[in-house]
């Protein structure tokens, strides 16, 4: 059983996988070549599933950094006999700069551990268990490294330090003095292709400066937001570019699976896919955070991603692979205990095959954002968004599993009504664009009945706010999506009473928002930080700065010391629990940092958040 805190990791990415490395310097989470792909490393969901650590023997203190404006991760170790600094990096394409950052990358994992005082001695201890533990590859020393053999992989670890071979694992104890390093570097190919070469130490030395000068380049051009939390929200966006999957503008949720949702619970559910739902908030932070690149590429992903689908008369899919793949059927691994024994440990996620009819909005108000209104789309795209715009007006009547993806029947969801008329909304906007003018009369009719149907049944007067589904009396932290997606003006008192609710009710006593109180699923689950997020941005456009700014300073404090942040907190230990680092919780310290910001700067419109021009903010 993998017990280590959550917390405790700091992510590496080359924009097409990613890594995790504790602390300790052992690397305990690696998916080559892809962020879905079956984890060479995974001892952080079973401790005999695959790891390679570098640490000085002994007790250290340990502090660690990335390197300014880079995920190049920096761990400094004091002990009593001297230091030593590790520096990791996943590495990228030679000289990549800019917009370019992944577009080469080779699938490369660089370490390197200096001395800088004293004397020390340093454990390697290096175990691959390619697919997630199941193989156990045959070791072999090689010149200048060892080479894996097993699965359908062939690993060469590159080092000038001679390991000593024991069973599937590789050790090795160095002495190290001031101004002495190590290089280290792990490459993959398939069986069926050369074997990779020694990487010499030089190279490796180069190697990861000029990944750092990557990032610091990319970091460059994606500057230009000033503000209230500056420094976070510029760090928030390059964890959402390490979240993308450059091929194809997709971003995943999360790098891991089955990071669960309470200690020893059964939500544990594989992140390692994009989400529809995501769109509109993706595209929204992606502009504030100046990745206006990354915004487009983005959304033509979802739109190539989606394609043919409603031709068939099928629901758009909620879920997509980051190759655009549809079929991420779910399946158990049962030899894996997960993280604190909380099993099953799922890779694929069925919640593809669930009805979510929020999923139209947030398209099309992810185009809304994106796109020019009065410049005709080339005709696939205006066909597609047609579509959704539709099958919202169509469809918006019927039951769904709604935003949290509940597993059991369907149900009347308010935030579902809310996105169908968002898209209808959106649409009306991008009739020019979609050159749909004769359906523009039809949509603002129905438009007009979601809204009347949304005042009426997803008001209780009683409650004193907007509930999660039609007739219900359970709040939901959804509902703050009223004034953030335009639906309703800040100072509705209908608005200001829901925040209240929220805030009250759903608040545990560390200021966090849970998301609802109870679901169909079963089990216990920790407050949620990206409608903790969401509390702070509705705060901000109802009036409410001070009250915003306590919120989301409840929120950032979750960061772990690299400032990651989890999907959700323990409610009772404050400990960091589900997939990580969390690509929603990120996305929402961008946008109600900008919200804040902006309540703070501009007069708050009643039609805000509607009103926002693609370019917004620069």
């Amino acid at each position: 059983m993998s017990g280590r805190l959550i917390r405790d990791y700091a992510v590496l990415s080359d924009c097409r996988s990613a890594a995790l490395v504790s602390s300790s310097g052992s690397m305990d989470w690696l998916c080559f070549p892809r962020f879905d792909g079956p984890a060479l490393f995974a001892r952080l969901l079973d401790q005999n599933a695959g790891h390679w650590s570098i640490r000085p023997v002994g007790p250290a203190e340990v502090s660690r950094r990335y390197l300014p404006h880079t995920l190049v991760l920096e761990t400094t170790f004091r002990t009593p006999d001297g230091t030593a600094v590790l520096t990791d990096a996943l590495a990228l394409g030679k000289r990549e700069r800019g917009h370019k950052l992944g577009n080469s990358s080779p699938g490369v994992v660089l370490r390197r551990i200096t001395c800088t005082s004293g004397e020390l001695t340093i454990a390697i201890e290096y175990a691959p268990r390619p697919e997630f533990g199941l193989v156990q590859p045959v070791l072999t020393p090689v010149n200048g490294g060892v080479v894996a053999r097993g699965g359908a992989q062939v690993l060469m670890l590159s080092t000038d330090v001679s390991l000593r071979v024991k069973g599937s694992t590789a050790e090795a104890l160095v002495t190290l003095r001031p101004g002495q390093d190590l290089g280290l570097a792990l490459s993959a190919s398939p069986t069926w292709e050369p074997e990779p070469k020694p990487l010499p130490m030089r190279r490796i030395r180069r190697w990861l400066e000029d990944t750092g000068a990557g990032w610091q380049s990319w970091s460059l051009v994606h500057n230009a937001y000033t503000g209230p939390w500056q420094e976070q929200v510029r760090h928030s966006g390059r964890v959402l570019r390490a979240l993308t999957y450059v091929p194809t503008g997709a971003m995943v949720a999360a790098v891991t699976t089955s990071l669960p949702e309470s200690v020893g619970g059964i939500r544990n559910w594989d992140y390692r896919y994009t989400w529809v739902r995501d769109a509109s908030l993706t595209v929204q932070a992606l502009s504030t955070a100046t990745c206006t690149h990354e915004m487009n590429t983005f959304f033509t992903f979802l739109a190539q991603a989606a394609a043919t689908q409603l031709d068939r008369g099928t629901d758009l899919q909620v879920i997509y692979g980051i190759g655009g793949e549809r079929d991420l059927s779910e399946h158990v691994v049962a030899h894996l205990s997960g993280w604190r024994a909380s099993a099953p440990v799922r890779v694929g996620n069925d919640a593809w095959r669930q009805r979510q009819l929020d999923v139209y909005g947030e398209l099309l108000d992810a185009a809304h954002q994106t796109l020019a209104y009065d410049v005709p789309l080339d005709p696939p795209v205006s066909t597609f968004l047609r579509q959704c715009a539709e099958a919202a007006a169509r469809r918006w009547t019927d039951p769904d599993q709604g935003i949290w993806e509940g597993r059991g029947p369907g149900r009347h969801f308010l935030h579902s009504k809310l996105m169908c008329w968002a898209a209808l909304d959106r649409a009306i906007d991008l009739a020019p664009a979609l050159e749909a003018y004769d359906r523009v009369d039809d949509w603002q009719r129905v438009r007009e009945r979601i809204r009347e149907a949304i005042e009426k049944q997803g008001w209780n007067r009683r409650v004193g706010a907007f509930t999660q589904s039609f007739g219900s009396k359970q709040l939901d932290a959804s509902a703050l999506m009223l004034p953030l997606i335009g639906f309703l003006p800040g100072d509705d008192p209908r608005v200001r009473s829901t925040v209240t609710a929220i805030a009250e009710r759903l608040t545990d006593a560390r200021g966090l928002v849970r998301r609802y109180l109870k679901d169909d699923i079963g089990g216990a689950e920790g407050s949620f930080l990206l409608c903790t997020f969401w509390l702070a941005q509705a705060l901000a456009m109802t009036g409410q700065s001070p009250e915003a700014r306590q919120v989301f300073e409840n929120a950032i404090i979750c960061a772990n010391d690299v400032g990651l942040l989890p999907e959700e907190v323990d409610t009772r230990t404050g400990e960091a629990l589900g997939n990580f680092p969390q690509a929603f919780s990120h996305i929402g310290l961008i946008n109600a940092a900008r919200a804040i910001r902006d309540a703070e700067t501009v007069p708050v419109r009643p039609d805000h958040a509607k009103t926002l021009p693609p370019s917004w903010p620069a």
